[in-house]
């Protein structure tokens, strides 16, 4: 599913029209995006978790020759999901 074809299904399900989907489907986005870039994070209680984890330095090898190099310590986002939508994919 794309995201227009999310924004279908959300305003299918809700009775909104697709272009107030697709404003609400922005807003969840973008709110989403700043609470990960202020190291906070969203819980969705029965679907599941966003959050910011620390990956560390480290030596890894360039692909192409061999050599290593150093990769410098980032931030990922990640998603946990809940025991609700584990359930479901999984009856």
């Amino acid at each position: 599913m794309n995201k227009s074809e999310l924004i279908d299904n959300i305003a299918e399900k809700s009775g909104l029209n697709k272009t107030q989907a697709g404003d609400a489907l922005n807003a969840l986005i973008e709110s989403v995006g700043e609470a990960l870039e202020n190291d906070d994070s969203i819980s969705l209680v029965g679907f599941g978790t966003f959050s910011v984890k620390d990956r560390k330095a480290r030596t890894g090898r360039n692909p192409k020759t061999g050599d290593p190099l150093e990769i410098p310590a980032s931030k990922v986002p990640s998603f946990k999901a809940g025991k609700n939508l584990k359930d479901r994919l999984n009856k």
